[in-house]
This record gives C-alpha cells, structure tokens and sequence, in this order.
C-alpha cells in the first residue's frame, strides 16, 4: 500500500490518463481500485512508473506531452458544422495567425486560416513553460469522411485526424413495427446438413422468415476461430474481426465442387458418410473433427482449382487486390499451424509482425486465401439475397478478440497486452468476470485514427442491414484486470467515446446498416444519453424485465428498442420459466442454499404477476389448463403489440428449448457453443406452434390487436 503522498499522486496522474480510480458497483457501492492495480494499469497504459516512487516524474512527464501536443489526435465535425477545436500553444504564439491544411480523404487539399473562435484562455506555466490555450475553427463546410488536419503557425506545427460525422447514424425513413427471428448459426440444421449449420442454411432462414412476414435474420458473430490447436469455438474470442469463419461455409455451394471429381468421390465415400452420420447425430457440435472433416474437401477444391486454370481465376485476383490484408491474414494462420502454439512464444522477429518466406508453409497460406475468398462470395450472395428479400441480415459485433489472434498481432498498439476485459462484480458473479481479451488501448486507437475499428465494421455492415455492438458501455469505458490480478481487483479505464460514435456513424450511413448498442445489465445513465443522441436503439430482455406486482408484471418498452425474451447469454423461456437457471447456479456454486431458497420464491412471485397481468389484458385464457407454450405465446404477443421497433424471437424458446447456448463465467463446466438446435429447418418449416407463434407475432406487429 502506497504512503497517502504517493495515493495522492496515483490519483491525479491517473486522471490524465483517464483512469476511474473508484467506481459504483452492481449494488450502488462505492469501490476503490487497488492502488497497485491502478499503477499496473498506467504502466500498461504507456506511464513510466514501475513503482509508486516514478509517479512524480511521470506526472510531470505525461502534464508536459500533454501540453506539448497543440491538438488532439482526434477532431470531430458533426453534420458539416464549422469545425472547432482547441490549440495549445506557447506563451508567444498567442495572438500569432494559425493556418490549416485539411487533406480530404478524396486527395482534395482544403487550405485557409483559422477564425479566432473566443478570447485566449490565461496563460499556464506547465513545468516551467508558459502555455496559453485558444479556441479556434475552420468555417469551411467539410464533405463526410475521414480527413487529415495540419496546422501550422511560425515554427509549430501539428497534425491530427479530423472526422466529418452525421450525429446519428442510419435509420430507415419508414418507422413500421418490425419482428425477427434468432438463431446461432452453428445450431441449424437440416436434412443434407454436415452437422452444423452454414451459411446456404442462414439463406433458408432468412427464406422462411420472409414468408412469415418478418423483417430480421439475427445470428452470433460468424468470424474465424481458432479450430485446432490453438483452440476455442467461441464466437466471442474470434481470430479477427476483419475475415470470415470457414467453418460456416457450405461446401457443396462453391463453384469447384462440381468440376472436382476427386472431392465428390470423397464426400460420397462410406468413411466419410460415416463420419457425417456421426455429426449429423450428435446433440453437441465437436468442432476439430468436423472442421478436419470440411477441410480435408477443401484442400481438394484447391488443388482443382489450382489445376484447372479456371477463369475463376481472375475473380480470385480480383479479391486479393481489393483485400490485401488477407495475404497477411493467411500468412499467418499458416504460421500458426506450423507452430501449433500462440504468437507470443514464436521467435522474437514473427512476433513483431515479420513473416519471411519460408516461414510458413506456402499451401497452407494458399488454402486460408481460398477459404476467404469463398467466405467472401457466401456472405456477399447471402447479403444480396436478404437485401433483395426485404428481410434484414442482423449480425452481432464482439466487443473483443482473441489476444492469441491475427489482429492483436497485426496491430498491437492499438490493444493493451498486459490487461484482459472483464466485469466487475455483481449479483450474479460475485467473484467479477476476466473475458480474457486484450482491451483497445486508448491512445493507440486515436493514433491510428481507429483505422483498424473501422476496418472492422466495414467487414460486418458490407452484407448486414442491421449491425449489433456487444457491450457498448465499451465505448465509453471499459474495466481492465492487470495480469496477476484476479477479477475483482480491475480498474475502469474511460475512451473517448464520441470518437467510436462518429466512426460507427460515418460507416453505417455509407453501408445503409441501423445500429444495435447492448446496454444491458449495469449501464451509467450517460451511456443510454449517447446513445439517443447518436440514434442508436437499445435493447431490453424480457426476463430482466419481470415485476412481482401483477398490475405492473413487466417494464415498459422504449420504441427505440429491440426486445427479447433472452439472449445467447441468458436461459432459454423454458429455463427460466421451469427455474433450470437457479438450479444450474447452485451446481455451479454460484448460489448458496439459502440464496437459492429467496430466488426460487422470487421466481414464483414473478411467474404469479405475469400469469394475472397477461389474463387481465387477454393474453392467457382464463381457463386454469393453460400450458407453458400458452405462457410463451402470451408474453410475446404482449410484446408484440408494445412500442419496441423490433421484436426478435428466440427460434428455440418457440418448441420450449430448457438448455441455454452459453452459461456465462462456464467454459469446462458447461458445453457452451455447441448444442444444436433440436428441431431441423425443414420440421421448424412446418411445426403448429412455430407457425401459430409466429403468425400472431406478425399480425400483431401490423396492427392487429386481436391476433393473440
């Protein structure tokens, strides 16, 4: 523990770097950040202080860059008003003319000098210096887009990136009531399916949703994983944000499957009909064999494709020259599987982003090319065929990646390697939560010009009319747990927030894509302010959302809002109605007895609420013989005929699925992301409940108030 001197000093060099020292918690309890966490975060951060004796010079040090630097590395201009910004300036550049150079992201050159916006702030002696601060614009309406600013007045000059935003991001004009359905994708299934889902059956979903009458496909991210060794199938810990997951491809769709004699001969091959058998039987997806399995198909269509000289050839070319970095992406998925372990025990050169010749096996790197570019042309055709459908394709942003994956070795500065992002404690994990990802770095992130954010959402919004950020208070502020430091002992480390608003706007106008934030669970109140100033919809689930007074069962529904029962994170309706989540949280040792006994009779009170509320108002019969799907039925029609712009439905609450696909805080423990959907595509196409639930959910998102 730190001398109070040197607490004092921790606290206020924190502040500069954007450090909450304490925070509220779950339970409205003020928590203070261990002070050595808090050190540990600063040097992550870039502070030179190994020990609480560096905080005086690096207070010092981190005051004069501050100073020193004229202007922010980021400026936002909203809706084409005049741009204004503040300039830190020495003493005797405070009446001096200040010109810019604006390069447009067109290569267009904007010159001028800028206005005097307000009277010069008084003088600061920092560190000896004299500095004076000034407020200045630019009245030169700018286009939309990304721009370079320079400024230069006498010997200063300086540079930052400039970004020219609509406030909110896209919406469409119309502000019809719409419904959707969910679904993983690695849970659907159908008769000639290799034991999980892929993309031809994400375009069979979005078929079926259409002739019901819905609006929206929503599935979990489908970005690459680590499939082999390393390994970890979740689709929040991806490889990248930039590429696609191969896994999902189906393979009986790509072009050469047809000219490959050798591939049919294969796949038509008893061992291996076999082994789809096996698959196509299983409750549980086993990843590594049926990922070898497709693989093994793929190295096949290559090698035709290769061998054939095919004027797919060029289509080829064509998608290495407008995607560059997947060269450098499959260089180094192929230098992972010669290694077979992380890049952060490969030799010192490879782990600084250098990838010679020879290093790699050249035909590995080849069928990652290949994969990516058939991933490419699966995802832009399943797009096109929701766009040309009416029905929208929903797809889900994580809020991190795999720190063992492509991107945080590509672009390390712009992650903190020597942090994971996590929670803090509240009512469900008392112990916090480490989600084991590197958190973006701040600092990096505005150097850059958060170029690799938007790299990252040009990737999801190209095919996606609809695009949900997981965790969007990560855009605000996100709590980093030091290495060696267990869950609960994390610091909160706030961005600039504004900055992820206006790039995640700029991109969804240019790609037609509306915004999703997930603001649930503990959301400051300024969080859900920005996100109605930017025209982002929120989300509220149906379960976190049941009172125990039957006048007033459930809350309110926002119309900017998607609504839900749940969500891959939560039980299923049938678990929670059935109480399987308590249960399961006992055996997990979540729960104590006593704890246990409280939530089962909340629970019951909840359930009693609900049951009145919803026969009050017409949703459930009055007779006493109703059923859990008459319950079911009731509460989604209530939410039907609420203001919530987009009600998806759970495709599995619909046939009374108990098992969740995640138990959060799980991953031995439980078999997360890996049951498949009970029902297939072509028995869900015709079964009574699903097609009696749905039709009332469209009905009544039309208007029709007597469709229960």
């Amino acid at each position: 523990m730190p001398p109070p001197t040197a607490k004092a000093l921790l606290h206020q060099i924190a502040r500069l770097y954007n450090i909450q020292t304490a925070y509220n918690d779950a339970f409205g309890q003020r928590v203070e950040s261990p002070p050595e966490a808090i050190l540990c975060v600063l040097k992550t951060l870039g502070a030179p202080a190994e020990k609480f004796d560096d905080l005086s010079d690096a207070l010092r040090q981190r005051r004069q860059r501050l100073w020193q630097r004229c202007i922010d590395p980021v400026l936002i201009t909203w809706n084409r008003r005049p741009l204004t910004f503040r300039v830190r300036l020495p003493i005797e550049f405070a009446e001096t003319t200040v010109k810019y150079q604006i390069a447009l992201e067109t290569g267009e050159l904007l010159e001028g000098e800028c206005r005097e916006r307000s009277m010069t702030l008084p003088a600061r002696e920092i560190e000896g210096m004299r500095y004076v601060t000034r407020r200045l614009a630019v009245l030169k309406k700018l286009p939309m887009g990304y721009h370079r600013l320079r400024l230069h007045s006498g010997a200063i000059s300086c540079e930052a990136h400039l970004f020219s935003s609509w406030l909110h991001t896209y919406a469409p004009s119309d502000s019809a009531k719409r419904w959707g359905i969910f679904c993983p994708l690695y849970a659907l299934n159908s008769e000639g399916s290799w034991g999980a889902g892929d993309l031809s059956e994400l375009g069979a979903m979005i078929d079926f949703t259409t002739q019901m009458g819905g609006d929206v496909v929503g599935t979990l991210p489908l970005l690459p994983a680590f499939l082999d060794e390393p390994f970890n199938p979740s689709p929040y810990a991806p490889v990248s944000r930039r590429f696609w997951n191969e896994f999902y491809l189906d393979i009986t769709q790509v072009a050469e499957f047809q000219r490959c004699p050798i591939a049919r001969t294969i796949t038509e091959s008893a061992g291996f009909q076999s082994e789809l058998q096996r698959a196509r039987a299983g409750r549980f997806i086993d990843y590594r064999r049926l990922m070898a399995s497709k693989r093994r198909v793929l190295e096949e269509l290559l090698r035709c494709f290769l061998d054939q000289n095919s004027p797919r050839q060029e289509s080829f070319n064509d998608f290495v020259d407008i995607h560059p970095s997947v060269q450098d992406y499959a260089a180094f998925r192929a230098k992972v599987e010669r290694e077979r372990k992380v890049w952060q025990l490969w030799p010192a050169a490879n782990r600084d982003g250098m990838l010679a010749s020879g290093e790699f096996d050249e035909s590995v790197k080849q069928y990652h090319l290949y994969v990516q570019w058939q991933c490419h042309e699966q995802v832009r055709d399943l797009g096109k065929k929701a766009e040309a459908s009416g029905t929208k394709l929903y797809l889900d942003f994580p809020l991190g990646v795999n720190r063992d994956g492509y991107d945080v070795w590509r672009e390390p500065c712009a992650f903190a390697l020597d942090a994971s992002g996590g929670a803090p404690p509240d009512g469900f994990f008392s112990r916090g939560q480490n989600w084991g990802f590197a958190p973006p770095h701040p600092d990096g992130l505005r150097e850059q010009g958060y170029r690799h954010y938007a790299q990252c959402l040009r990737h999801h919004m190209q095919p996606a009319g609809m695009l949900r950020v997981d965790h969007i208070l990560g855009l605000h502020r996100l709590y980093w747990i030091p290495q060696g430091f267990a869950a609960n002992e994390g610091v909160y480390v706030r961005y600039h927030a504004e900055e992820f608003y206006a790039v995640l706007s700029l991109e969804s106008h240019r790609h037609r894509a509306q915004i999703v934030g997930e603001n649930l669970g503990t959301v400051p109140a300024y969080v859900n302010a920005a996100m109605a100033r930017h025209n982002v919809m929120g989300m509220r689930v149906g379960q976190f959302s049941v009172y125990t007074d039957p006048q007033k069962a459930f809350e309110e529904i926002p119309a900017k809002t998607v609504v839900s029962l749940n969500t891959h994170d939560t039980p299923t309706f049938s678990g929670f109605w059935n109480g399987s989540d308590i249960q399961d949280r006992i055996d997990l040792r979540l729960l104590v007895e006593t704890q246990s006994v409280a939530e089962y009779r909340y629970r019951e009170a909840q359930k009693d609420a609900m049951v009145q509320f919803l026969k009050a108002r017409g949703w459930l019969s009055e007779a006493p013989d109703w059923t859990d799907t008459d319950i079911l039925k009731g509460w989604l029609s209530y939410l039907a005929s609420g203001d919530g712009e987009l009600l998806l439905v759970n495709l599995e609450d619909l046939w009374l699925e108990p098992l969740p696909q995640n138990v959060p805080g799980t991953w031995e423990e439980r078999p997360n992301w890996q049951r498949k959907a009970l029902l297939s595509l072509e028995t869900i196409r015709q079964h009574p409940t699903v097609i009696e639930v749905l039709t009332a959910v469209n009905r009544l998102r039309q208007g029709d108030k007597s469709a229960s």
